[in-house]
């Protein structure tokens, strides 16, 4: 039979058509996890990489309405960092709407009561939940694969109800991470041999483990992209920021959590965090999921800023954390005898058994479903709930208010204590309480003003950029204006403490009040957390005036989320004979770098005279006009141009060749100078054990420096301990890291650094790395000591003397070349960090020279510091000399995360040589 030419074009057409639906029908199956990674989620033995993970997200996206891709920018290794936005089609057609809803509950601004219920009840509630931060922490990263599978792909009533009430904001947190540990562990081809153990280097790149250690300051790329997300473009209700591992003798430990909690955060999130922790916890308990644990349970509190779950608290957030256990390699749980008994911490106990990765994405799972299920619930509470903290936030700064703290409790104890010693029958009356709480010198502050005359003030925008990066309102001023009978110049930014974001900016700029913490009376403290202080403006060195009353001025509101970049100047003079560049300034280094690097001559002065001594001089010439014009326009440095050459002695800035320590698998403080290095311009080359315990350091390098944890302590010495990670077998690790085996040793180390040291070279230690001064045998000794019973020294028990990492007030001899630019006093980050008595011969014959030194029994800034007195006198870093070198210590954590910018001049000094016309160095 022969079809005619119109009934063959029929089944043509209807062939098309019908091909057509099926491919469209194929465009909308969602894939599965197994039919992408060949391996369903949670299987034993098998972990996903971030490349695979990423080619899953955009089949996700580009097969399903559910969901949106965004790209939130680059990692530090140049790879995209996405996020999935997943909720109903309808939704997401209106993302921008409910996204303007969020931003606007969440900032408070302009809203009454009743506008802010109305939008609450328009809105969706707003949920953030991350995977993979801590790379080897791989339940993270693998939860939130089959976390987005399932949002996307199930029908079930619970499901659509959430995706219909809900924005869901699935962030990958660490995409390079994953890539190394995911490609480390299944390099091994039997499941036996997987492991990740021993990854070669830091799974991010600079800062590892650190990288939840930098959410107030976000200097990493990863940390501003989720920072951007969070406190600029969504303002969610809700951020749950997995985590791992869980307590032995559980599965997984999450919200709420122990005391303390900061007190100046709104009282509304701790009763939120009960809340959803009360959900989390519900739902396992009904699935029959045991191994929940919360508060005593766990060691997490809710009192430090800067980590992933915990910034969100001081921006009116419910930061949710949980630690889980579970790996690839199938785990066991141990018996735990104390956690097997039903209390409060623990509802539902979990008897010992093996563990398969499955297990953790499931309850990972559950614990999704649990927060998401709540917000689709609550959804109008959350956003009316967000709005009315921000609210609280803007009263507060609009009013007198003093803030309570245990500092403020003593207060008023003392003042009745001291009543009751003049009549034993005076009552504890409110009185008491007023002599405080009212007292108006003690008012929290209606604002915060940076001065552009500060003498560093691309510091203080950093610090500034730092707060716009976290949401915070910032304003500039347009002219000069007055405050009082203080004037300040055009540029000065401004921070008003009436804002949604209140607790934020008052835990940058105000100490913090570490209550005394311990497990019984006269027993042993309790440890923090992370930090128990940190205040940014003390780390950075910043200038700012605490503002007490309201007051007005020609102020501009920066737009939100908009860096600043301060506007330097290059003063000129006719006829010039070079440039004066400020040693206060720490972006003045960066410039001298670009010229030193140019071969451009600079000269710094050496005494002081009408210069300060240490300032930077740069004779006339072209190129060092056009690159100092550059520096100025780029780095906001203030140049000045003089007519005629300094008068004092200038000492020619050379550049040094400089080493820094490090280990196989990396260093986080290591990392963290090596990220500094490069923002500064300084060059520098890792170097690892096996290159300094070869010897002939001389020839490569003029400087070595050594952070906390490279040098261990001597034996029996009472100093800081050194680097303790256990290391692989060389033959279980590819050839090209083997060379970075290896420990400091305090035999061949120790003595390869003395002869680099008496051959003229400069090794410079921070924290416990200063236990070199130990194996020099140098005329110093440990202040933080007592005398036992046999006579000798003992380390002071933590009972008498505990401080965790909080900032300290210091002495410092700037007329030392390695402190010039310094101020006389300044602000460390103390880690219970090394604190030293020196010989008085030394001091005498200079062969000690102090640098950094405590001269009051009550040094505590910000933070807990139990014993502060013993302190006193104590020195805490020193110049000592060593053959024709030297060595340089400094206990406190001058480089602290790259917080730490009051104090970075006590490197960046020391990475120069500064030799005069008579051949001598400008250093003693």
């Amino acid at each position: 039979m022969h079809l005619t030419y119109f009934t063959r074009l029929r089944f043509y057409v209807l062939g098309l058509i019908a091909l057509t639906l099926i491919q469209a029908t194929q465009a909308q199956k969602i894939p599965t996890p197994k039919e992408h990674f060949g391996f369903a989620i949670g299987d034993d033995y098998h972990l996903a990489t971030y490349v695979q993970t990423e080619a899953y997200f955009k089949k996700l996206a580009a097969a399903s309405p559910r969901a949106n891709l965004v790209d939130m920018g680059f990692t530090e290794e140049g790879r995209h960092q996405y996020m999935l936005v997943v909720s109903s089609p309808e939704n997401l057609k209106n993302l921008a709407k409910y996204k303007s809803i969020s931003q606007r509950l969440g900032r408070a601004q302009d809203l009454t009561d009743e506008q802010a219920r109305a939008l609450s009840k328009e809105g969706k509630a707003v949920v953030w939940i991350d995977g993979g931060l801590h790379a080897t922490e791989t339940v993270g990263a693998h939860q939130l694969i089959e976390t987005s599978y399932q949002l996307i792909s199930r029908q079930d009533p619970e499901t659509m109800r959430i995706l219909d009430q809900t924005i869901i904001l699935l962030a990958h947190a660490n995409p390079d991470g994953q890539e190394l540990v995911s490609t480390w562990y299944m390099r091994e081809k039997k499941d036996d041999k997987k492991s990740t153990d021993f990854l070669p280097r830091l799974y991010q790149k600079y800062i590892g483990h650190d990288n939840n250690r930098d959410f107030f300051m976000m200097n990493m790329k990863e940390s501003w992209n989720i920072g951007k997300q969070l406190y600029v473009e969504w303002i969610p209700q809700i951020v749950y920021n997995h985590h791992q591992s869980g307590p032995a003798g559980s599965v997984v430990a999450g919200p709420p959590y122990r005391d303390p909690f900061n007190y100046v955060y709104d009282p509304m999130i701790i009763t939120s965090l009960d809340a959803v922790g009360a959900a989390m916890n519900n739902r396992l308990n009904a699935e029959g999921k045991p191994g929940y644990t919360q508060r005593a349970g766990s060691v997490y509190s809710t009192w430090w800023n800067g980590g992933l779950r915990t910034a969100p608290y001081f921006h009116n957030m419910i930061g949710i954390l949980t630690e889980i256990i579970g790996s690839p390699t199938p785990d066991t749980i141990p018996l735990v005898p104390q956690r097997l008994i039903p209390n409060g911490s623990q509802t539902f106990p979990i008897t010992p058994q093996l563990w398969h990765f499955r297990q953790s994405i499931d309850y990972s799972v559950s614990l999704n479903y649990a927060v998401l299920d709540y917000a689709s619930r609550y959804r109008d509470e959350l956003l009316y709930n967000i709005y009315r903290m921000g609210k609280n936030a803007i009263e507060r700064g609009q009013k007198d208010t003093w803030a309570l703290s245990p500092k403020r409790i003593k207060e008023i104890e003392d003042a009745y204590e001291a009543a009751k010693k003049k009549n034993s029958k005076t009552k504890l009356t409110k009185a008491y309480y007023d002599s405080v709480m009212t007292d108006p010198t003690l008012r929290d502050p209606r604002a915060y003003v940076l001065s552009a005359s500060q003498s560093d003030f691309p510091t203080a925008t950093k610090f500034v950029n730092a707060l716009i990066k976290s949401g915070v309102q910032v304003h500039v001023a347009t002219a000069d204006f007055m405050v009082g009978k203080k004037k300040y110049p055009k540029g000065t930014y401004v921070v008003k403490t009436a804002q949604a974001f209140r607790p934020h900016v008052m835990d940058m700029f105000e100490p913090q009040d570490h209550p005394n913490d311990f497990q019984y009376p006269g027993g042993p403290p309790v440890r923090p957390y992370d930090a128990a202080g940190w205040t940014l403006a003390y780390q950075m060195g910043v200038e700012f005036d605490r503002i007490l009353d309201d007051f007005k001025g020609p102020f501009q509101a920066l737009p939100y989320g908009e860096l600043q970049h301060p506007m330097g100047t290059l003063e000129t003079v006719n006829p010039v004979a070079g440039y004066l560049l400020n040693p206060e300034a720490n972006d003045s280094f960066t410039a001298v770098n670009d010229l030193l690097k140019a071969n451009v001559d600079v000269f710094r002065t050496t005494e002081p005279s009408d210069l300060e001594v240490g300032a930077f001089f740069v004779p006339a010439g072209e190129q060092a006009r056009a690159m100092l014009g550059k520096s100025s326009n780029e780095l906001g440095i203030d140049v000045k141009g003089v007519a005629q050459r300094p008068t004092a002695p200038l000492a020619k800035v050379s550049p040094l060749r400089v080493g820094l320590w490090d280990t196989y698998g990396g260093s986080m403080p290591s990392g963290w100078v090596r990220w500094l290095s490069e923002q500064f311009h300084f060059p520098v080359e890792v170097v690892y054990a096996p290159t300094i315990d070869a010897g002939e350091l001389r020839k490569k390098f003029d400087v070595l420096l050594f952070v906390s944890g490279a040098i261990p302590a001597p034996a029996g010495e009472t100093g800081g301990r050194g680097y303790s990670r256990r290391e692989p077998n060389a033959k279980e690790i590819p050839q090209e890291y083997r060379d970075q085996l290896g420990k400091i040793s305090a035999d061949t180390s120790v003595a390869a650094l003395k002869k680099f040291m008496e051959a003229g070279g400069t090794v410079l230690t921070i924290g416990s790395s200063t236990n070199l001064a130990y194996h020099l045998k140098l005329p110093v000794r440990n202040t933080l000591v007592e005398i036992t019973g046999d006579g000798k020294d003992r380390r002071l028990p933590s009972e008498k003397y505990y401080i965790p990492g909080s900032i300290l007030r210091v002495s410092v001899d700037s007329t030392r070349a390695v402190a010039w630019g310094m101020p006389s006093q300044t602000d460390v980050y103390f880690d219970n960090s090394p604190v030293f008595t020196v010989a008085p011969d030394a001091l005498a014959q200079g062969t000690i020279k102090p640098l950094l030194w405590f001269d009051s029994a009550t040094p505590l800034r910000s933070g807990w510091a139990w014993g502060q007195s013993y302190l006193e006198g104590g020195v805490t870093g020193f110049e000592a000399k060593v053959g024709a070198g030297k060595l340089y210590a400094f206990g406190p954590e001058i480089t602290f995360r790259a917080q730490s910018h009051g104090t970075l001049k006590l490197v960046f000094n020391a990475l120069y040589s500064t030799v005069n016309a008579a051949g001598g160095t400008g250093t003693d």
